[in-house]
């Protein structure tokens, strides 16, 4: 059985992973966001090249699929330690950002 995943236990597992290798002294935000637009480029390198036809297969072949899932985990965790290292709730982040965005772009017959 999995373990019921969590924002704030994938969060604290970050952290521990980080400290007990003394690693939280390079987790600036600056050095976050750093490393997470790299993760992003290495998602987009996998892309880069398919036909949007492709792109939309791109996990029907395994290897492809794998680098691709890693590519979003490495994104994903310096999301959440750059989250974590500036007080910013992700979730409540989004909510907030869908809250503006569907004021700001009503659906058509919404307005």
């Amino acid at each position: 059985m999995t373990e019921h995943l969590d924002v704030a236990k994938l969060q604290r597992r970050l952290a521990d992973f980080a400290a007990a290798r003394n690693w939280e002294r390079y987790h600036t935000p600056k050095n976050l966001a750093s490393a997470l637009s790299v993760e992003v480029a290495e998602l987009v390198e996998i892309f880069q090249w398919l036909t949007p036809e492709e792109s939309a297969h791109v996990m029907a072949d395994p290897e492809t699929a794998h680098r691709v899932t890693d590519e979003v985990a490495d994104v994903l965790a310096y999301l959440l330690q750059l989250c974590e290292v500036l007080d910013v709730d992700p979730l409540a982040a989004l909510s907030a950002k869908i809250d503006r965005n569907e004021r700001r772009f009503p659906a058509p017959g919404n307005t």
